[in-house]
């Protein structure tokens, strides 16, 4: 097992609960598990949970499995099982050993066997709404079902004659027999195995009946050895009924242990939900880059190590709470500033014409190759050539003819550094018919080469551009939150599809620099001035697709600088702001 993030053990309840076992020589290697159920796609909450076992494991020595909760054939998939498998390795784990619980159901049902012998579990003629009827409430006790107290022979008989095959579903369940007035509702007699006569994706039709997640879990984990079973805080409630299986079976229990699920703002993680989305069409599938799973957040271009690092920051706690978007933005922008390349791209061009650029015999501007950095904060990353010439692109909104006070762009008499090429200043304009800006005429300073004035004289803004004749075309997805509020779940009368972002995609039609023609899905870069992209794997309109991954604003930064509320960013991506 790896953890792409290894660093020393910190301190929260989970931990200090693992050295004390271990102190105390209670547990002789810690062994967690990620067990999720394959039925849909994980999302950025499975990412802590993931980040958790795994790197509890690596910390103290251990080992952390892999297992695929594979007990309700109605809604898994083994497309699921190898996403699952694909996501945790993305992210940077390994698992030391993986596993299935349908490769425990003869122990799990030979178990079942003994609690009925035992008088401790019983067959149920009632329907699915005749025993929730019964269950009672937070203040009322259940109602004994009629069959509670049929002898132990003939439950073991029907139990039989259930996993042979002999009643149609949902006609018989087996009952756990505990407490029909117990406090906690999880332990009035809760069901352990339904019929449900559906091939099974690992099993095939060896089985008809199948045990319940709360009657599956804790063997599994038993079975398996593990030291610290791991669960978000919704199992809280179940923990008495995990032990009370175990207890009674007779088997080694393990310690489950719960913490808080992530919560991040803008984001929704329920599965019933997500599944609305994608079904309603909404977004464009399970990997649209505006969800909160990790395939749409891996093709979006956020980086595994950002999200693990992310998830580690935000450590465990016994509360739920919602972080911040912004704080989850702040770990990808940070990893992608140290290690994304820079290149160039105009998302809304506007002609930029050097009136005084040398030109050839045949009357076109010179091209000359400028060298610009690849990445400022990796001296590793080196150089590259780009072109330059007397036609350029710039973005329109890097020039005003009227500027107001603090506009320090480009303008009419102003000077601006073109970045890693000259001095240029703004000497008028070119208008169609209609009065419409075409194109703004400059002249150059040849001595300003690479962006310094030799007598040392300074500029207020230094802009981008691509050259007109070797740009690339390129169709840009600035992405923004999926929903209008922060806490779409809670919301508006829980209606979160009335909060759908109506501006959460927005499709430009962008220049780039040539060198973006032979990136690859996945490659991810910073386009100076304007946020970091990632290449899609899909083209659009006959040109190469990047989206958004993050802007370049660190509003969580400098909030919690400030203490004020992060402010927006303009059209492109950049500050609000109107200097350069």
């Amino acid at each position: 097992m790896t953890d792409p993030n290894p660093q020393a053990p910190a301190s929260d309840f989970i931990r200090d609960r693992i050295r004390a076992d271990l102190e105390a020589g209670r547990v002789q290697q810690v062994v967690t598990r990620f067990p999720p159920e394959p039925n849909g796609y994980l999302h950025i909450g499975h990412a802590k949970a993931i980040t958790l076992s795994f790197s509890v494991a690596k910390e103290f020595g251990g080992r952390c499995n892999l297992r695929l909760d594979d007990t309700n054939p109605a809604a898994e998939d083994q497309e699921y099982v190898d996403a699952i498998k694909a996501d945790v390795r993305w992210l940077g784990f390994e698992w030391d050993a993986i596993y299935y619980a349908a490769d425990y159901f003869e122990q799990i049902y030979a178990w079942a066997e003994v609690l009925v012998q035992k008088g401790l579990a019983y067959v149920d003629d009632q329907t699915a709404e005749q025993i929730a009827a019964t269950r009672g409430t937070l203040t009322q006790p259940g109602t004994p079902s009629p069959c509670r107290d049929r002898p132990s022979p003939a439950n073991l008989d029907l139990l039989r004659r259930m996993k042979a095959g002999e009643f149609a579903d949902g006609e018989k369940v087996l009952r756990a027999k505990i407490d029909m007035a117990h406090p906690n509702l999880n332990m009035r007699d809760p069901v352990m195995y339904r019929i449900r006569h559906l091939h099974h994706q690992r099993t095939g039709d060896a089985w008809c009946i199948y045990p319940m997640y709360d009657w599956a879990h804790g063997q599994c984990d038993s079975i398996e050895g593990i030291t610290h079973s791991l669960c978000t805080l919704e199992f809280e409630h179940h923990r008495p009924l995990y032990d009370w299986f175990c207890d009674n079976i007779g088997i080694y229990r393990p310690q489950q242990i719960e913490f808080a699920r992530l919560n991040v703002e803008y984001m929704l993680t329920s599965k019933r939900k997500l599944l609305l989305l994608v079904e309603g069409g909404h977004v464009d599938g399970w990997d649209d880059p505006r969800l909160p799973t990790l395939r749409g957040l891996r093709r979006r271009g956020v980086p595994p190590q950002a999200l693990v690092a992310f998830c580690k920051h935000v450590g465990v706690a016994k509360f739920n709470s919602t972080h911040e978007i912004g704080l989850f933005e702040y770990f990808v922008r940070d990893w992608l500033n140290k290690h994304a390349a820079r290149r160039m791209a105009v998302l809304d061009p506007i002609q930029l014409v050097i009136d005084n650029w040398p030109r050839g015999a045949d009357g076109q501007p010179i091209v000359e190759m400028v060298e610009a950095q690849n990445n400022p904060e990796d001296p590793t990353a080196g150089a590259r050539q780009v072109p330059f010439s007397g036609e350029l692109l710039i973005e329109r909104d890097d020039f005003m003819e009227a500027p107001p006070k603090d506009f320090f762009r480009l303008a009419p008499g102003r000077e601006v550094r073109l970045r890693y090429g000259y001095f240029v200043t703004c000497t008028g304009v070119d208008k169609d018919a209609a009065g419409n800006l075409v194109a703004v005429r400059c002249s150059y300073d040849p001595a300003t080469k690479g962006g310094n004035a030799p007598d040392g004289r300074k500029v207020k803004a230094t802009i981008h551009w691509v050259s007109k004749v070797h740009a690339i075309d390129a169709e840009v997805h600035l992405l923004e939150h999926l929903f209008t509020a922060a806490d779409p779940a809670g919301a508006d009368g829980g209606d979160f599809l009335k909060l759908l972002n109506p501006n959460s995609r927005r499709v430009v039609r962008g220049k780039l620099e040539p060198s973006l023609g032979a990136a690859t899905a996945g490659d991810r870069f910073q386009f100076e001035r304007l946020g970091y992209f990632c290449r899609d794997a899909a083209d659009g309109q006959g040109a190469p697709r990047f989206l958004r991954t993050v802007s370049l604003k660190d509003s969580w930064q400098k909030a919690q600088q400030k203490g004020g509320a992060p402010k927006g960013t303009g059209p492109t991506g950049k500050p609000a702001g109107k200097k350069g």
